[in-house]
C-alpha cells in the first residue's frame, strides 16, 4: 500500500487551493461531480489533496465535535495496489470485526471503503475499479 490523498474540509477552499497550486507547485485537476464544492490537486498524474468546502457532508460522513465551519483534516486514504491485496483488506476487516462502508466513484472509476476508527478519525482505501470488486 501507498499512502493516496488527505482531505481537507475548509470553510474557504479557494484559499487552501491558491496556496497548494502557488506555493506548492499543484495543480488543479479532474473531480468527480461529488454535488458539494471543493478541489482534486495533483501532483503529477496523481490527486494528492481534496479540497471539500465545510458544511457539506464529506465523502467520509465523518460527525465531528468541532464547530461547524472549521478547517480540519477529514481522512487520509491508503492505495491498494491489486485485487489480492484489496480482498486481504476486506477479510481482514471481517475478521477483526471493524465497521465499513463501501463508496463506488464510477467517474474515477475507484472504489472507496472508509473505516472510523475512532470520532474524527476516518481512513480510507481506495482501489482501481478494474482491479478488484467489492
Amino acid at each position: 500500500m501507498q499512502l493516496d490523498h488527505v482531505t481537507i474540509v475548509a470553510p474557504d477552499c479557494d484559499a487552501l487551493m491558491r496556496f497548494f497550486v502557488d506555493i506548492a507547485g499543484m495543480r488543479v485537476g479532474p473531480r468527480p461531480p461529488f454535488g458539494v464544492g471543493g478541489y482534486w490537486l495533483y501532483l503529477g498524474s496523481r490527486p494528492a489533496v481534496h479540497l471539500i468546502a465545510s458544511g457539506a457532508a464529506s465523502a467520509s460522513a465523518s460527525a465531528s465535535a468541532e464547530r461547524p465551519g472549521a478547517t480540519r483534516i477529514d481522512h487520509l486514504a491508503l492505495r491498494v495496489g491489486d485485487e489480492a491485496e484489496w480482498r486481504a483488506l476486506l477479510e481482514r476487516l471481517d475478521c477483526h470485526g471493524y465497521a465499513y462502508q463501501l463508496a463506488d466513484v464510477p467517474v474515477a472509476r475507484e472504489l472507496q471503503l472508509f473505516v472510523r476508527l475512532a470520532p474524527g478519525v476516518v481512513v480510507e482505501f481506495v482501489v482501481a475499479q478494474t482491479r478488484a470488486q467489492s
